[in-house]
C-alpha cells in the first residue's frame, strides 16, 4: 500500500510540469495579435489607445521564437516554395508553346513545322511547310520566324537558325536541320 503512494507521487510530479506548459501555450497569445487588439479603439470608446512601443509603461518587445525575428503580418500571407520542387520542372513547363502567336510566317515554331515540300524557283529554293492547324507557308532563305529564322534551302532539307532559352533562362542558339524524306533515327 505504501509502495502505491510513493509510486503516485513521481508521476504527479512528472505531469505537473505538462500540465503547466499546455496551460501557458494556450494563454499566451502572440505578441502581433496583443498589438493589433491594443490599436484597435472599442466599440463605445472615442479615443484610440497609445500603441505599446508609444506607452511609457512598455519595455521593448522581444520576438517570439528562438532568437529569430518575426515578419509582419502581411509578409507571413504570401505562398512559400516547395522545397523539394525542382527549379527545372518550372522551367520546362515554360515549353508550351506560347498561345498568341503573331499572323503567317512570323507566328511559324521551328519544332512544330512539316515539310511538304521543296521545289527551285528563278529567285531561288523554295519550302512548302505546314503547321500543326495544318496551314502551308511558303519559305524562302532569309525569312524570320516566330522562334529562328530560315538559313539555308537545299533540295532535300531545310537548316533552321532557332533561338531559345535554356532551363534556367539563359539565351540559345543552335542549328536545325528538317529532311524532307527523313530517315528512321531523324525527327520530322
Amino acid at each position: 500500500m505504501r509502495l502505491a503512494k510513493f509510486s503516485r507521487i513521481p508521476l504527479m510530479l512528472a505531469l505537473l510540469p505538462v500540465l503547466a506548459t499546455c496551460v501557458f501555450a494556450q494563454v499566451t497569445m502572440n505578441p502581433n495579435a496583443v498589438r493589433d487588439q491594443l490599436n484597435k479603439p472599442a466599440a463605445g470608446q472615442s479615443q484610440p489607445q497609445a500603441s505599446p512601443q508609444t506607452s511609457p509603461q512598455a519595455g521593448p518587445q522581444k520576438p517570439a521564437g528562438k532568437g529569430s525575428a518575426e515578419k509582419p503580418a502581411d509578409e507571413k500571407t504570401g505562398a512559400r516554395r516547395d522545397p523539394f520542387e525542382t527549379l527545372l520542372n518550372k522551367a520546362r513547363a515554360g515549353d508550351a508553346p506560347p498561345e498568341n502567336l503573331p499572323p503567317g510566317k512570323a507566328g511559324l515554331l521551328v519544332s512544330a513545322l512539316r515539310i511538304n515540300g521543296i521545289v527551285r524557283g528563278s529567285g531561288g529554293m523554295i519550302a512548302i511547310v505546314s503547321n500543326g492547324q495544318q496551314r502551308v507557308y511558303f519559305l524562302r532563305e532569309g525569312d524570320k520566324l516566330y522562334d529562328g529564322a530560315v538559313d539555308k534551302i537545299t533540295l532535300d532539307s531545310i537548316s533552321f537558325h532557332e533561338y531559345g532559352k535554356d532551363a534556367f533562362g539563359k539565351p540559345l542558339e543552335h542549328q536545325v536541320t528538317k529532311r524532307l524524306y527523313p530517315s528512321p533515327g531523324d525527327q520530322q
